[in-house]
């Protein structure tokens, strides 16, 4: 049989439905509140590699290297794509289908991955495999696949090893259950995971827990005391977003949260209560400490603290708290601090201890007294250790991470374990001590404080830095410290100055606050040098990237260079010059505009001798209709994309110009799947610069785009007749003409009626009457130059109060 139902799963299941189902079906026969649902058993995960001969595949394939990243990831990527390509048997999809169908009116369904070596008392493998919520009849077999599949990412095979684990030893079994309609969510610890006290720990954010346990947001922090109930510690945190189910598609969506809600109090004194009494049934059934994920849904809709709960809580995952040492153990680590060259100290102990106050965007904390510390967030990860701080944008660059550095990042992800394996501790801007990154931190022994705000922006990459996973404090190391992990005795290799060639923080006086506004502003960049400037502006993104310039520079026209550097050299151009742009704003969106340049530019160039002449370049030989007359030259562009969405640079967005109707962006659209790169999947979109493409953009809006923006130099040029070069009109050039805002009106309703983004990355984008046009009409976004980037939002915030204002007097 493919299929155990959760009532029939107890512990003593584990071999058969890995260690997520059993610890749920233990929970269900005990008659705990948790959603009703299956199991796809390991057993038929193993079935299906033996009948299929994936088995023998697969040993062949796992057998590299762990320390040899561009070996382990090739070996990731053909174990996946070997179960991927594989035929799930049809007895085990029709057994699937008909125990989905067993379930009450067909919902919405959790696929959730619980391998047979998960959420054991010494090792948790958390966040290693995949999980999917929302899921429908249509996708489940596939889903199921997928998280089959997911036993064989990068980072779950280098778990597997060092935890001494044998690829052929661990199966997967799949979770499917009823979703939960969560009104709020999170995870608790029935003892403190830090310290090991009988507090229960509580995060809670809105929506659904995945925005608590992937650090997408900072939750609320509540300690409570489980002998009198008492909340001895609460930190209400900034909640921008939250992820829930959307009503039109029925997928997963991130949700901006706007108003009061952002720092209201997620749960209630009675929620509190009623949580609390549920930890302590589940500590006592286990017999030991347990990290649950709970679900809440309630009716209540006034946003009031009500005197009693009458909602309904939902158990969704227990499992093991495998970091809170036995006290022999402790006193072990204690005897080991202090020696060799590193600095590690026992949890605690701090030269700058602080009372804390009050609370600060994203929870980090503030003190009274000056105590020297840069940022403060939560002790995730006990212990204290001194490093060179790395800032991480994004995953590729977590090979600048040596033995001992402290990272630095937005918010963690579980896909940093090997280098949290070599560093010396974990900071971060987001996430909490629930989310999967800081688990396993406290389970590497790696001191982590998390939801500190700012780390990123007030930490300047390389510093020596000390942190302190107890309290929570990040604080400048002394003058004479060196580096170190918080394995004492370890040394440093890297000696105190260390040189850095990634990306660099903002200084030491960084920007005003940004206003806060629904219409994003963007940047315009022409040269990759100008992105760490840009990126500390505080933009939302970029809205445009000029790729010519990346190719102009080389002084030979893409064809030439070719011919003499070869097609592999013109795509690593590319790919270099859109890399340090999408580092410097990761994870922000870059949007980066194919090749435009006009044949005059190509004829000063080597190789442009052949270049036509053209009476006006502006309307010739220029944008996507050279591109799509040039498709082999245009395929080497595109496939600078797909290397860089291979590298895991998912911010990058891709822009057509000079695209006249549809004609031109379907044919655009099939050169982009022809170079492998998925319209669906990645977001692309097209330049509004003529009478014609607004005029069309209803059509434009059906093939598939996401996003178009105005170019108003090339709009108002080509509107107005004029020649934007020439002497003798420019006083007539005006991209405030009414037949302007007019186009822009007609294409910005349209777009919003067809759920598709609008933009502005022209030169008008930056002119206060212009702000003032688009954001009333219901822009996206702006994207202006580096100068205008702080005038901007302040205007679209200003503009946006007006409309709000208006709205409520009418």
């Amino acid at each position: 049989m493919a299929i155990l139902w959760l009532r029939d799963i107890s512990a003593g299941d584990l071999d058969r439905v890995g260690g997520k189902a059993a610890s749920l079906g233990e929970l269900t026969m005990n008659d705990l509140p948790v959603p009703p649902g299956f199991v796809v058993t390991a057993g038929t995960f193993r079935r299906f590699l033996e009948d299929s001969g994936l088995d023998t595949k697969l040993a062949s394939v796992l057998d590299v290297d762990p320390d040899d990243d561009r070996a382990l990831a090739e070996a990731a990527e053909t174990a996946q794509s070997l179960i991927s390509d594989a035929k799930v048997p049809l007895t085990v999809r029709e057994e699937i289908l008909a125990s989905y169908d067993e379930l009450d009116a067909e919902p919405p369904v959790a696929v959730r991955s619980s391998a047979t070596a998960e959420d054991l008392p010494d090792a948790s493998f958390a966040g290693q495999q995949e999980t999917f919520l929302n899921v429908t009849r249509e996708d489940l077999v596939d889903r199921v696949r997928e998280c089959w599949a997911s036993l064989f990412t990068e980072r779950a095979i280098h778990y597997r090893n060092e935890q001494g684990f044998s690829h052929t030893d661990v199966d997967i079994a799949v979770v499917v259950q009823e979703m939960v309609a969560a009104d709020k969510s999170g995870v608790l610890f029935t003892s403190n995971p830090s310290t090991g006290e009988p507090e229960v720990v509580m995060e809670a954010a809105w929506g659904l827990g995945e925005a608590v346990v992937s650090g997408a947001v900072t939750p609320d922090n509540y300690v409570v005391d489980r002998a009198d109930g008492e909340i001895v510690e609460e930190a209400v945190a900034e909640k921008n977003v939250m992820y829930t189910r959307s009503e039109a598609t029925g997928e997963t969506v991130e949700q901006e949260l706007e108003g009061e809600k952002r720092t209201r109090r997620v749960l209630s004194d009675a929620e509190i209560d009623a949580l609390l009494e549920l930890a302590e049934q589940i500590e006592d059934h286990y017999g030991g400490p347990q990290d649950v994920e709970w679900a809440i849904t309630t009716d209540d809709t006034t946003g009031e603290p009500a005197a009693s709960f009458d909602g309904e809580i939902f158990l969704l995952q227990s499992r093991p708290i495998t970091t809170i040492e036995k006290p022999e153990a402790a006193a072990a680590t204690a005897d080991q601090s202090g020696g060799g060259t590193g600095t590690a100290e026992a949890p605690g102990e701090t030269a700058a201890s602080a009372e804390v106050v009050g609370t600060t965007d994203g929870g980090s904390m503030e003190s009274e007294t000056d105590d020297g510390f840069i940022v403060q967030g939560l002790g995730a990860g006990p212990g204290i250790a001194t490093g060179h701080a790395r800032i991480i944008d994004s995953l590729d660059q977590l090979d600048r991470v040596d033995r001992g550095d402290l990272i630095v990042t937005e918010m963690t992800t579980p896909d940093m374990v090997s280098a949290m394996q070599r560093a010396g501790g974990l900071i971060t801007d987001e996430g909490g001590m629930t989310c999967h990154a800081a688990i396993v931190a406290r389970e590497l022994g790696c001191p982590a404080v998390v939801g500190t705000g700012n780390a990123t922006s007030a930490i300047e990459d390389g510093k020596l830095v000390k942190i302190d996973g107890s309290t929570g404090l990040v604080t400048e190391a002394p003058d004479d410290a060196t580096g170190g992990s918080a394995d004492a005795g370890q040394e440093d290799p890297s000696g105190v100055e260390r040189s850095t060639d990634g990306p660099v923080a903002v200084g030491n006086d960084p920007a005003p606050p940004k206003p806060m506004t629904a219409t994003q502003v963007k940047v315009n960049i022409s040269i990759p040098e100008a992105a760490e400037r840009a990126a500390s502006t505080g933009a939302d993104g970029v809205g445009l990237l000029r790729t010519e310039h990346m190719i102009l520079s080389t002084n030979k026209t893409p064809e030439r260079f070719i011919e003499d550097h070869g097609a592999d050299a013109y795509e690593r151009e590319l790919v270099e010059g859109i890399r340090e742009v999408a580092d410097a704003f990761y994870p922000r969106p870059v949007c980066v505009r194919t090749l435009d340049a006009p044949t005059d530019e190509f004829r000063q160039m080597e190789g442009g001798e052949n270049e036509p002449h053209e009476h006006n370049p502006m309307l010739g030989y220029r944008g996507i209709r050279r591109s799509l007359d040039q498709p082999e030259i245009f395929q080497h562009e595109l496939a600078a994309f797909e290397r860089l969405y291979d590298m895991g640079y998912d911010n990058v967005e891709i822009m057509f110009p000079v695209v006249i109707d549809e004609e031109d962006a379907l044919a655009a659209k099939a050169q982009m799947e022809r170079a492998g790169i998925s319209p669906e999947k990645r977001t692309w979109g097209v330049m509004i610069e003529t009478p014609a493409s607004a005029l069309c953009i209803e059509e434009l809006c059906q093939t598939g785009l996401d996003f178009v923006s105005f170019g108003t130099n090339d709009l108002t040029q080509h509107t107005l007749a004029l020649d934007r070069n020439n002497e003798q009109v420019a006083d007539r050039f005006d991209e405030l003409h009414p037949a302007i805002l007019r186009l822009t009106s007609q294409v910005i309703e349209t777009c919003r009626a067809n759920d598709v983004d609008t933009s502005i990355c022209g030169q008008a984008g930056s002119k206060p009457e212009m702000i003032r046009h688009l954001v009333t009409e219901g822009i996206t976004s702006l994207s202006v130059n580096v100068d205008a980037v702080r005038d901007s939002q302040h205007e679209v915030m200003r503009v946006e109060q007006r409309c709000l204002l208006e709205s409520v007097r009418e």
